[in-house]
């Protein structure tokens, strides 16, 4: 049995309107192999997907959009999760400081 991780986009709804909002969550798969990790990770995005009433009364709802990507990953001490390069453009002089 392998890892995976799954990342899993939904929409917020509010009583069944966009709210512009989307939830991004990633999460682990166990299969033999890729083919069976995403019939896997549609199932679990399915069955994650849910709806609440919140203190206003209004429903809010997770809507699977999509399942953006699917990798392997080692389980093993040190393995490597997520890894992300954040490019940043410098300003020269900013237009206000505290």
């Amino acid at each position: 049995m392998k890892s995976y991780t799954a990342q899993i986009i939904y929409s917020i709804k509010c009583d069944g309107a966009f709210t512009g909002q989307y939830d991004e969550q990633w999460r682990l798969i166990f299969a033999n192999n890729e083919e069976e990790a995403m019939i896997n990770a549609k199932h679990v995005a399915q069955e994650k997907a849910h709806g609440i009433v919140d203190r206003h009364g209004r429903v809010m709802s997770w809507e699977l959009v999509a399942i953006k990507d699917l990798k392997a990953v080692d389980l093993e001490q040190g393995g490597l999760l997520s890894s992300s390069v954040i490019d940043v453009t410098t300003i020269p002089a900013p237009l206000w400081e505290q």
